[in-house]
């Protein structure tokens, strides 16, 4: 005997019950603002045993919800006038309300970041999950789906990996997230059902991930000695002609295998991405004081190190700028000499250490270790209003899912809501 098929209806089907899926069930239940509508049948469908999983792993287990300043010029990926459009129709300010309506109070950190007051990512989640349950929306874990279609009567069917299960639905949102921490079940699966629709992909590639860099005799080379260090710097891509690709500034993390920390996250998806676009195995950063931006300006800074304390080394003046034992390997053998006595090759050699450090990038930590994914659905294919395909009626996407890609501090997060506010209106208009 053949299994019998069960076929459950609903207006809106959503895939993926992340920080967009859950936003986009949320306004979707509540007709985008509208009382007056009739509310429709919602399913949310996840695949892993419980939702959420990168809201309580991100921002350390505090989950960074969203940061003061949040533009377009703060993401890569898709044109950048659709991307102002969505963060315009759902900016920070509103997510600061809507957090408040759903009893998350938020602190302001003096990075820009806004947390939970309570200091708990699952705060967030949790007060995600009864709004949606007080909106009667439908959650299902463990729902795999194996194949999604659309039928020529306009139903779209989601069928579930392992049984005869189906889910038959007029509207159906894609929220199914990139390939970063696969181990919450991000699998890259939507990027095929996308694909299956007619939609470009651009290449998922890892983004916000740490960087490994090749060893050597030389300071770059040595990281393993500074491990655990970190020093305020700016990072800088430089191509095979030394034409600057893109720059970073903010806290650079030494570790056992390269370098982290938030500098290094952002200045990723570009090494990720030249790396990948030119088939190089090194890509070059370099690695530069924060305060000292030129040569010349660090050249400055020992020429008045010399005048105001011309006793000093050059040993205790680099001390002054990083870590000790980072201070101690860029002063090399000329630590122990007296900052006056430096020669002018001398004092321009060290000033190059301090500016230009070389740094040589062979590898990334991958998407294992990855906060987010660069690449994805073509923005241009979507209609931004609604985040419907412009391919496929009925269709909408949100989230990560999308080609579009944030800085860290928030940026992704208030991606994720906004996109998700907009999906999820647009799926009952």
């Amino acid at each position: 005997m053949g299994s019998t098929t069960h076929r459950h209806e609903y207006d809106v089907c959503i895939v993926g019950a992340g920080a967009a899926g859950l936003t986009a069930a949320i306004f979707a239940a509540t007709c985008g603002g509208n009382p007056r509508r009739k509310r429709p049948r919602i399913v949310l469908l996840e695949g892993a045993p419980r939702v959420g999983a990168k809201i309580l792993v991100s921002g350390g287990g505090r989950c960074n919800v969203t940061h003061r300043e949040v533009s377009e010029r703060d993401y890569w990926g898709g044109p950048r006038t659709i991307i102002r459009n969505v963060l315009r129709s759902f900016p920070v300010e509103q997510t600061l309300r809507w957090m408040h309506e759903l009893g998350v109070e938020l602190v302001l950190e003096p990075t820009g970041k806004y947390f939970p007051k309570s200091g708990q990512a699952r705060e967030v989640l949790e007060a995600l999950l009864r709004r949606m349950a007080t909106l009667g929306v439908e959650l299902r874990t463990n729902w795999r789906v194996q194949r999604i279609e659309r039928r020529a009567d306009g139903w779209f069917v989601v069928q579930r990996r392992g049984d005869a299960s189906e889910i038959y639905a007029q509207r159906l949102i894609l929220a199914t997230g990139g390939m970063a921490l696969p181990k919450s079940g991000s699998d890259g699966a939507g990027y095929e059902w996308a694909r299956a629709f007619g939609h470009t992909i651009h290449k998922p590639l890892p983004a916000l991930v740490p960087l490994v860099l090749e060893r050597g005799a030389e300071v770059g080379g040595r990281f393993e000695e500074f491990s655990g260090l970190s020093a305020d710097a700016r990072l800088v891509l430089r191509d095979d002609s030394g034409k600057a690709l893109a720059e970073t500034q903010g806290p650079v993390l030494f570790t056992h295998f390269g370098i982290s920390g938030p500098a290094t996250l952002d200045l990723s998806r570009h090494v990720v991405a030249y790396r990948d676009r030119t088939g190089t195995r090194v890509a070059l950063v370099e690695l530069g004081h924060r305060d000292l931006p030129t040569l010349e300006s660090a050249i400055a800074m020992l020429q008045a190190a010399a005048r105001e304390s011309p006793k000093r080394s050059l040993g205790h003046v680099l001390a002054g700028l990083y870590p000790e034992r980072f201070a101690r390997a860029l002063a090399g053998e000329l630590g122990p000499r007296v900052v006056s006595q430096l020669t002018r090759e001398e004092r321009r050699h060290v000033a190059q250490l301090l500016t230009a450090l070389p740094l040589r990038v062979i590898g990334d930590r991958g998407f294992s270790f990855a906060e987010t994914t660069a690449g994805g659905v073509d923005l241009r294919e979507i209609d931004w209003r609604t985040m419907e395909s412009r391919m496929v009626p009925g269709l909408h996407f949100c989230g990560e899912i999308l080609d579009v890609d944030g800085r860290i501090g928030g940026f992704n997060f208030q991606w994720a809501w906004a996109s998700g506010f907009l999906a999820g209106r647009g799926a009952v208009a």
